[in-house]
This record gives structure tokens, sequence and C-alpha cells, in this order.
């Protein structure tokens, strides 16, 4: 993924139904594939796109495995093979559409809409600081809505290849909003995210028309690492999240608090050196994956300006 995909932005693609049981994004995808004008911009239209089409028919989060791990070098290029898992030939699908990965033919931005069953509210997640681009956009987000927090989580760790959808293009984004339990459609997410769209499209249209952004301060979330849950010897779980825990996403976690309570009664306490800011507190599709949460360190960063470059002329009807 590029820092800084060049103006005029001219393909963009709005991805829902990546996991096929968050309910906003597949649905808000269903209608604008229906109805895609609302997409539409002077200097651009964005394609709708869903991405994961037999997980969402079943209203389940994947097939064979999760489609929004799967965009590796180590999958998109090896050999096809019959039995290869269908999320993983879906990537390589994807990947043709929107990409190839890390090419100069790829798409300039790609929003990825994902509910959580957490209660984080609207989580503007990318990959990291350096996606110049990306980081512009959360913040004109942040001032369309000041009311209502919209906070930033980097997920990438050092050193880590990226593996989203939106990993794809040149720059991308993923709008996840909860809390929304697996398989549920809720109205108010449902608006939220719908606005948040319409403002991210409003945003590339002023970069197209060649406004000028200038420098600021970020504050951001990023990953250090994930906690599991208490467990028995047999692998089964031996306490669950803290009452005072959850639905305590982005607030600080400080050594000594508790973060668990088994089934006995006895409260876990929290035994890091630091204070952290856990996200995605009893995420459920996170079960499998043996988290209980994921622990990230607040910073803040400079953000360079994004200068206006000139005007770029609108498409031809």
């Amino acid at each position: 993924m590029c820092s800084r995909p060049e103006p005029p932005l001219r393909h963009v693609a709005v991805v829902g139904g990546t996991h096929g049981n968050e309910m906003s994004g597949v649905y808000l995808a269903r209608y604008w594939l229906r109805a895609p004008g609302e997409l539409q911009r002077p200097s651009f239209s964005a394609v709708p796109m869903l991405a994961n089409p037999v997980a969402t028919a079943a209203c389940r989060r994947y097939v064979d495995c999760d489609l929004n791990r799967a965009f590796t070098s180590a999958f998109l290029t090896a050999r096809a093979h019959p039995d290869d898992p269908y999320e993983v030939t879906r990537a390589r699908e994807l990947n043709q559409l929107l990409g190839p990965k890390a090419s100069g033919q790829a798409f300039d931005f790609v929003l990825d809409l994902h509910n959580t069953t957490a209660g984080m509210g609207a989580c503007l997640i990318a990959e990291s600081a350096h996606d110049v681009f990306a980081m512009h956009l959360c913040r004109h987000l942040q001032l369309q809505s000041p009311e209502l927090p919209s906070r930033v989580f980097l997920y990438q760790l050092p050193g880590e290849e990226s593996y989203s959808v939106h990993s794809v293009a040149k720059s991308g984004l993923g709008l996840e909003l909860g809390p929304q339990p697996q398989g549920v459609l809720r109205a108010d997410l449902l608006v939220r995210m719908r606005a948040l769209v319409a403002a991210a499209l409003d945003f590339i249209q002023l970069f197209n028309q060649g406004t000028a952004f200038p420098a600021f301060e970020m504050e951001a979330y990023r990953k250090v690492s994930s906690v599991d849950f208490p467990r028995t010897e047999t692998g089964d779980l031996a306490g669950t999240v803290h009452p005072q825990l959850q639905d305590r996403d982005f607030e600080p976690l400080r050594p000594g608090a508790p973060i668990f309570q088994m089934c006995s009664g006895k409260d876990v306490l929290y035994e890091g050196e630091s204070t952290v800011y856990p996200v995605f507190i009893n995420e459920a599709a996170y079960y499998e994956k043996g988290i209980a949460f994921l622990q990230t360190e607040k910073l803040t960063f400079s953000v360079p300006a994004l200068p206006g470059l000139a005007p770029a002329p609108s498409p031809a009807p």
C-alpha cells in the first residue's frame, strides 16, 4: 500500500460483506449494488462490492477461513489448487479486481465496512500512521461529528505484512462499528455507517478538487499484543472478561486492575508494567482465535500536510 495515492482518485471501492454476518456493510453493499447513485461524486464514482457472497448468503463470518486475513503474498501468489479454501480463492479474485496488490494498477482507495460485537463505537482502522492520505481522511471524519468519537486503530505490527481487504489498494480504511450482534442489523449503526461512507467520499472529492489539508496532530491506538482468556488444561474457558473491563474499549487499563473473573469467582488482575488500552473486548469472532481482547498503546504523532494540487477535471460522461 502506498503512503499517498496520486490525485485524482478515480478508482474507489466501497466493500461490504468481507465478513458475511456483519450486517451493516452487507445491507449497504446490497443496496448500493441496486442503486449506486449515492456513491457518485463529480470527479469519480465509487464501486460497491460484496466481498464474500457465499458467506453472506449463509450469514456466516466465513466459509473456510477469514477472508480479511487472506490478502498476504503467500496466499495471493501461490499456485491455485482445487482444494484451496474458498476465501483464499476469493482473495485472489478480489486481488485481480482491486489490485494487483502493491502495483500501480491497484485501486486508489478501498473503504471496507465491518461490525464488531465489542463496545467500540465507531473505529477507523488503518494499517499504520505512514498512510498519510488515510490519516487525513480519519481526521476529516472525526471533524464531521466531534460529538461522536471516531477513534483510530493502527493494526499492523512492525515488520508484519498487511493482510486485509483494503491493503490491496494504494490506500484504504476499515470502518468498524459496534456493538452489534452477529447476524443482526441495527438502524442506528446503519445510519452512522452510511454517514461515514458519505463523508469519506466527500473527502476524496475535496482532494480531487485540489483542496489543501494542513498538518495536524493525530491521536491513535496502536496494536501491541493480544490476550487470551484463562483456560483449563483441556483448553476450555476457565473464566470470562471481568465486569469492570467489559464494554470499556479504548479506556486505560492500569496494572493491578481486574481483567478476568474465573468460574470460581476469583479475579485475575492485569500484571503488565504499563498502562494499555484494550480494544475488541470480548469480541465474539475472536473466541476461535484465542483472543479475549487486544492491547494497544495510545500515541500522538504529527501528520504532514496534504498539499492542494491543480483541480482534476471531471470524468467524461
